[in-house]
């Protein structure tokens, strides 16, 4: 038995086999969870169909639109019912953004990371709200970034974007507490990721990271996708509102 028998939970963000989306929901489904996985297109479906085989459990979300969240939790609530969780693990800036100085950050720039990175959480969560998607008890987790804290080289508007994704944590597990829901963040460490390789020295800050562990070693998507099943589990009904650092110690120093 594993601990998220029984347990549906929805996994938005999966790009390859390298995503932390998919190292969650690999774990997670290894503790006994159905995994219901959305994409944001018809592009993005191809690649999420490499790894998962059943059509049924790939549903279309852009997270962008209100009306494709609707449509996308309405069908999966009519296909699967209610719900015990959701992994949010969306986030996206223009590449020219993520190097050099902040300076360089357009207006259309920071209102797109804003509105994908960090606003998609909360029209995610209202949307399952509205809609009486989730149980209770459920839990919502997210995916952010040490960079909402430390001014990481190339991170930029993507950095101000996690920094806003981690209060919005804050104020939905206050808000949503009343309905059994807790929000909860994994702050995951620096890995070679489809996203991580947009940033600017990408491959100088996955060096320093790993240098910067506390055993000299890279945190991995098993050791991420763990922390995340536990967050999904009811192991964790007393951790709200928090962000749990699964980095290796590289936020210690």
């Amino acid at each position: 038995m594993g601990i998220l028998d029984q347990k549906k939970i929805i996994v938005m963000g999966v790009a390859n086999r390298r995503s932390i989306a998919w190292g969650c929901a690999q774990e997670m489904a290894k503790q006994g969870a159905k995994i219901i996985y959305t994409y944001q297109n018809e592009r993005m479906k191809k690649s999420v169909s490499r790894l998962v085989n059943d059509d049924d459990h790939l549903i279309e979300c852009d997270v962008s639109s209100d009306d494709s969240i609707s449509t996308a939790f309405q069908k999966i609530k009519s296909d699967f019912g209610k719900v015990d969780g959701i992994v949010h693990a969306i986030a996206f800036a223009k590449k020219e953004e993520l190097n050099g100085s902040i300076l360089s950050t357009t207006r259309a720039g920071y209102a797109l990371a804003q509105d994908v990175s960090a606003y998609s959480l909360l029209a995610v969560a209202k949307c399952a709200h509205d809609l009486d998607l989730l149980n209770d008890p459920a839990s919502i987790v997210t995916l952010t970034y040490f960079g909402s804290e430390r001014a990481i080289p190339g991170y930029n508007v993507m950095g101000v974007a996690k920094a806003a994704l981690e209060a919005n944590v804050r104020y939905l597990a206050r808000d949503m507490g009343e309905y059994g829901v807790r929000v909860n963040a994994i702050s995951a460490g620096a890995m070679k990721t489809l996203a991580v390789t947009g940033i600017g020295g990408h491959s100088n800050l996955l060096k320093i990271s790993k240098e910067r562990t506390v055993d000299n070693q890279s945190v991995t998507l098993e050791e991420i996708g763990d922390a995340c099943a536990f967050l999904m589990s009811n192991l964790s009904t007393g951790v709200v509102g928090d962000i749990i650092y699964v980095d290796k110690g590289v936020h210690l120093i």
